[in-house]
């Protein structure tokens, strides 16, 4: 299998492009391949597609969130993945693109809704409308332990259901229903309108029954013929490690129920990351400063720092300076969906006493000028170089 192109590259547009410079873009492509354009030609069709799926992401701000952090590698909750919980996106058939492009499409080719407008394409014949209900965002909080294993939540959440009284469909008993005379219950009517490529056929949904193919003749008493009701329901979801503050993970089918039957919106879980009292997040990594006492610092000891899951001891080295920065391998968070782990890393900071009683004052002044206690040229020259290698963003002179 090919490997697929970055979607930017697709479009031809830079990576900070906006979202009017990405749909201009998108037309470009839609006319330039168009199937009309370039009957009974494969090449022109994959680009056309390509581009479609291109857009479908970066039209979208959660999605082109999530491609431009982990590209089209997300395993089963990526873009190109295939099963799994989550979507983000995929590969797409013409009848998705014609369908779920109606905006673009309408204004480039001047059909409705602008699916059945392209008879070349779909051999003139529309897909039945599915109505789909709306999504639901909710925000759910996660901590270090959580993102460091992954978490199973179990949420009471108030949606729109099906109407069991009426099956969803807003009408008495499922059933009272009659054909509707306008559209002879295909749900769409048509027309011919002129386009850059001539008179084409267009299809556009019915609008005395908004797409249904059928009028309801007596409403269902239970939901006021909508076919929907409200109700406050368990949703289980599995949120997996790695996962960072503002991520969104949609679950297919979770949303509102639509009314008058059809395919349920999506619940996007929005991922918001609760502060550490002690560790602070660098992507995989974690930062803790540790206050050593002058003492240890000098002498060296051991220090207790905090990890996700516990606590761990850190062997200090006899002579450790302020800004130094250790590290504990593999301590860190993982990456999604990888192998990948971060450390914890460990900065340094010593402690200088602000309160001292006569004996310590004398004490610290016997040691004033011994050699050892006064640093010399060489020394500073040594710490200021180390410290310029922990300030370099590419090296941080971590050990």
């Amino acid at each position: 299998m090919a490997e697929k192109r970055d979607y930017y590259e697709v479009l031809g547009v830079s990576k900070d492009a906006t979202a009017d410079e990405i749909k201009k873009a998108y037309r470009k492509m839609a006319v330039k391949y168009h199937p009309d354009r370039n009957p009974d030609n494969k090449e022109a069709e994959e680009k056309f597609k390509e581009a479609a799926e291109a857009y479908d992401v970066l039209s979208d701000a959660d999605k082109r969130a999530k491609y431009d952090r982990f590209g089209h590698n997300m395993g089963p909750q990526g873009f190109g993945g295939g099963g799994g919980q989550y979507a983000y996106g995929g590969g797409m058939s013409m009848e998705d693109i014609f369908a779920n492009f109606g905006d673009i499409f309408g204004d480039v080719f001047g059909g409705g809704r602008a699916y059945g407008g392209f008879s070349g394409a779909t051999g003139g014949s529309p897909r039945k409308h599915v109505n789909k209900g709306t999504d639901l965002r909710i925000t759910v909080k996660v901590t270090l332990k959580d993102i460091m294993n992954g978490v199973d939540k179990k949420l009471k959440i108030p949606r729109m259901v099906a109407c069991e009284h009426c099956k969803g469909t807003g009408a008495k008993d499922g059933t009272a229903f009659k054909t509707c005379t306008r559209c002879q219950g295909t749900g769409y009517v048509t027309g011919v309108q002129q386009t850059m490529f001539g008179p084409q056929q267009t299809h556009r949904v019915c609008p005395e029954c908004n797409g249904e193919g059928k009028v309801i003749t007596e409403s269902c008493s239970y939901c006021g013929g909508t076919g929907v009701v409200k109700k406050d329901e368990i949703v289980s979801f599995h949120i997996p490690a790695g996962v960072s503050d503002g991520d969104v993970l949609t679950l297919r089918g979770q949303g509102n129920a639509p009314r008058h039957g059809g395919v349920n919106g999506d619940l996007l879980i929005v991922i918001q990351e609760e502060k550490n009292a002690e560790l602070i997040r660098d992507g995989v990594d974690l930062i803790y400063n540790l206050m050593l006492d002058f003492p240890t610092a000098a002498l060296g000891g051991t220090a207790e720092v905090p990890t996700v899951e516990g606590r761990a001891r850190l062997k200090i080295a006899a002579g450790t300076q302020p800004g130094r920065v250790l590290r504990l391998r593999g301590k860190g968070l993982p990456k999604m969906n990888s192998s990948i782990k971060g450390d914890i890393l460990v900065n340094v900071m010593v402690y200088v006493p602000e309160n001292l009683t006569d004996a310590e004052k004398a004490a610290v002044e016997s040691l004033k000028d011994q050699p050892n206690i006064v640093p010399n040229e060489s020394t500073v020259k040594r710490i200021f170089s180390r410290l310029r290698h922990i300030f370099n963003k590419e090296n941080r002179g971590v050990e």
